[in-house]
C-alpha cells in the first residue's frame, strides 16, 4: 500500500473546491418576483402561479448557468422530479390547475415549467409554457 504525501492529497483537495465552487453563478435577486406565493401554490392547483409567469420569463437569461440548489431556494422543492442520464436532473412546477390536482397527483403534460440542470448541478435548459388567454 502507497501512502500518499499530505501535502500532495492537499492540493488535491483544493483544486477540486476550485473547480467546483466555478461550477455555476448565483442567481441574482428577482426583485418583483414573489417566491413566497409560488411556493404556496404546490402543483399549480390555486392558479397563483400562472400570474407569476410573465415575472419569471422576464429572469429566463438568469435561470440559465444557475445553481439548482439557488433555483429550489426560489421556487421551492419542484413538483416532479425527472432522472436521466449521467445526472441529468429535470425539475417540473406546474404553472395551472390540472390533471395532477387530483388525489394521487397524476402525471400531466400541459402547463408547467421545466429546469434541466447537468451533472454539474447547474441549469441548462428551462421551457417555458405558452398560456392561452
Amino acid at each position: 500500500m502507497k501512502i500518499v504525501p499530505v501535502f500532495a492529497l492537499r492540493i488535491t483537495l483544493l483544486a477540486a473546491g476550485i473547480l467546483f465552487a466555478g461550477c455555476g453563478h448565483d442567481l441574482p435577486e428577482l426583485p418583483d418576483f414573489d417566491a413566497a406565493a409560488w411556493r404556496a401554490d404546490p402543483y399549480g392547483c390555486q392558479n397563483k402561479r400562472a400570474a407569476l409567469l410573465s415575472t419569471l420569463a422576464k429572469y429566463r437569461s438568469d435561470l440559465f448557468g444557475a445553481r439548482i440548489n439557488d433555483i429550489t431556494n426560489v421556487l421551492g422543492h419542484p413538483d416532479e422530479e425527472e432522472l436521466g442520464e449521467q445526472s441529468d436532473k429535470v425539475y417540473i412546477y406546474y404553472v395551472t390547475p390540472g390533471l395532477q390536482c387530483q388525489p394521487g397527483h397524476p402525471r400531466a403534460a400541459r402547463n408547467r415549467v421545466m429546469l434541466r440542470s447537468g451533472a454539474t448541478g447547474t441549469v441548462t435548459e428551462v421551457i417555458l409554457p405558452v398560456l392561452q388567454k
